[in-house]
């Protein structure tokens, strides 16, 4: 395993245009993951790097990977010559937003493709070089199957959040693709875990790779972050749900975890009609809604985001304070993985799980799985412990309107929420599918890049 102990950009070997955007961006000093893997990845090694989410890696990756671009060559219409990977459409469009600002620097054309999108648009943009490629794995796909995309000549693949890749099913459609690249190709593969997928992938395409690792071994979690654990425990499903609304209630940023996407929508339906700004994120929504509800939540005017594991993958937003994990987690890396959502970049979190009593042995094993010793409480909704370390607090019990989007977009007809399947016939169930579209030039309003960056 290989060591770097220097924080200073420029003695890592950066070039000047990529440290007088860091220093513009606010960003002076690496964060560990950093530090290790930028020297080796700019002499062209491949790298395995194992951090949390919130630790830094999309610089971590992405600085090199753009410098050693730069200096590769030029790339020809629907050849690119990095290609980054990513399990999810947030996390596609999070790493595009972190890095194009330093990609433009460099002179460099960068774009992102991911699912729910019109591929004609990623045709259209393919026509004109691109020179590092951020997707999804299978958007990718469907363009190599389209003939608008060619992988002959990728210098550089990323795979990032590969255990996330593997939990999803997209290792076999992340073997093709990597396939189809060249044996010579640098690989770079960042994960909170290693498991067995993964240790696949490492196997079979990364050549005598550097390791570097910044997380306890079983626990994937950094010895830095301020982090609080807790468990409050429920008599009944009634109590439970009371008890979410009054910590939904408080003030600041709050993300709860559900298991499914029908438990998503319930959650949010609930904790609207007791007066709270909450707002559903899942796999039903198409992108631009997706994208505009990431929107209203950074910007404060939604104050609680509902949640699937995977549709909250690649959200770095600023001032998350509280994770609660209203349904059991699949287990201990997807609570690793929710609960890296808050105590991101140095800053400090809770993370609250609820449970029911029947399931203590259960919620037991998941947490001595994933080395974590939450403080426990035996609560209902009337508990000052949940105001205690919560900040609860009763909701106001007036019920929201339905959210939907501005005036002016295209996915909104007549004042009318859409669904998953066109224009939602029922007025409750607002939370599926609409229209709204943020430009690319625009700069990411959900993400933090204060000191460390991504």
């Amino acid at each position: 395993m290989s060591v770097n102990t220097t924080s200073d950009f420029a003695e890592m070997g950066l070039s000047t245009p990529l440290l007088q955007q860091l220093k513009k961006q606010g960003i002076t000093a690496a964060f560990p993951i950093q530090a290790a893997v930028i020297p080796d990845i700019l002499s062209k090694r491949d790298v395995l790097g194992r951090a949390p989410t919130g630790s830094g890696k999309t610089l971590a990756f992405g600085l090199p990977l753009l410098e050693n671009i730069a200096k590769g060559g030029i790339s020809q219409t629907h050849h690119p010559r990095g290609l980054v990977l990513a399990p999810t459409r947030e996390l596609a469009t999070q790493i595009y937003e972190t890095l194009a600002d330093y990609a433009a620097v460099l002179g460099l054309r960068i774009l992102h493709v991911v699912g729910g999108v019109a591929i004609k648009n990623h045709i259209r943009s393919l026509a004109a070089p691109v020179d590092v490629l951020i997707a999804t794995p299978g958007r990718v796909l469907d363009l190599m199957k389209q003939k608008e995309l060619f992988l002959d000549q990728v210098q550089v693949s990323v795979l990032d959040e590969a255990d996330q890749m593997a939990d999803l099913g997209f290792f076999p459609q992340v073997q093709k693709i990597l396939s189809l690249t060249e044996p010579t190709t640098q690989r770079l593969l960042f994960s909170a875990t290693l498991d067995s997928d993964v240790d696949k992938l490492v196997a079979q395409f990364m050549v005598d790779p550097v390791i570097h690792s910044v997380v306890d071994a079983a626990a994937n979690t950094t010895h830095t972050l301020p982090r609080k654990d807790y468990c409050f425990f429920v008599e009944n499903i009634s109590t439970r749900d009371a008890v979410l609304a009054h910590i939904a209630a408080r003030r600041g940023r709050t993300i709860v975890f559900a298991g499914t996407k029908i438990a998503v929508d319930r959650y949010t339906l609930q904790l609207r009609e007791k007066g709270i700004h909450a707002a559903a994120l899942h796999g039903g929504k198409g992108q631009r809604m997706r994208e505009y509800i990431l929107e209203e939540f950074s910007s404060g005017r939604i104050s609680v985001l509902v949640a699937t594991d995977v549709a909250a993958r690649g959200i770095d937003i600023s001032a998350i304070d509280l994770v609660v994990h209203a349904d059991i987690p699949a287990d201990h890396k997807a609570y690793i993985h929710r609960s890296g959502r808050t105590a991101r970049a140095g800053a400090s979190g809770t993370v609250i799980t609820l449970a029911l009593t029947q399931q203590h042995n259960r919620f037991m094993q998941l947490f001595r799985q994933a080395q974590c010793n939450p403080e426990e409480h035996t609560v209902d909704e009337h508990s000052s412990v949940l105001r205690h370390i919560a900040g609860a607090r009763a909701p106001s019990g007036k019920a929201l309107a339905p959210l939907v989007l501005p005036e002016n977009d295209s996915g909104k007809k007549n004042g009318r929420p859409i669904s998953g399947n066109g224009y939602d016939k029922n007025p409750r169930n607002v939370y599926g599918r609409s229209s709204y579209k943020k430009s690319s030039k625009k700069k990411n309003r959900y993400s933090s890049t204060k000191k460390h960056g991504k």
